[in-house]
C-alpha cells in the first residue's frame, strides 16, 4: 500500500508541475499583455531571464530550478530519458512530436527576450508617449 501511495503523490507532483509549468510558460509569453498583470509579468519573466542566465553561469545556461524539479518527479516515476529543454518536453507531451532542439532553443530563447522587451515596453514607456 506504501509503494501506491508514492506513486499516488509522484503522480500528483508530476501533474502539479506540468500545470503550473505550462502556465507560467504562457504567463511569460502573453502576461504583458494585460494591463492588470503587466507589473507582474515584468517580475517574473525577470526572474526566469535570471534563472537562464546567472544561476545558468552555475548550473548551466537556461537552467530552471521548476524544470529540475520536475525532472527529479519524473525520474521518480521512472523516466529517464528526457529532452534537454523543457519546451521539448511540453511539446513532446502535449503532440507526441519532439522537435529540433536547436529549434527549441533558438524559438525559446527569441520569444522569451520578445516578451520581456514588449514588457519593459508597456511598463515604462507606453503610458509616457500618450
Amino acid at each position: 500500500m506504501t509503494l501506491l501511495n508514492n506513486i499516488f503523490w509522484w503522480q500528483l507532483a508530476d501533474i502539479f508541475f506540468f500545470v503550473f509549468h505550462l502556465v507560467l510558460v504562457v504567463f511569460n509569453l502573453l502576461g504583458w499583455v494585460f494591463k492588470s498583470l503587466r507589473r507582474l509579468h515584468l517580475v517574473v519573466i525577470s526572474l526566469t531571464l535570471a534563472s537562464w542566465f546567472i544561476l545558468g553561469i552555475w548550473y548551466g545556461w537556461g537552467y530552471c530550478p521548476l524544470t529540475d524539479w520536475h525532472w527529479d518527479i519524473l525520474r521518480e516515476l521512472g523516466e529517464y530519458q528526457l529532452p534537454h529543454s523543457y519546451i521539448s518536453y511540453l511539446v513532446l507531451r502535449l503532440t507526441g512530436y519532439l522537435p529540433p532542439a536547436e529549434l527549441v532553443e533558438y524559438l525559446t530563447v527569441g520569444l522569451a527576450l520578445l516578451a520581456f522587451i514588449m514588457s519593459v515596453k508597456v511598463n515604462y514607456f507606453s503610458s509616457r508617449i500618450r
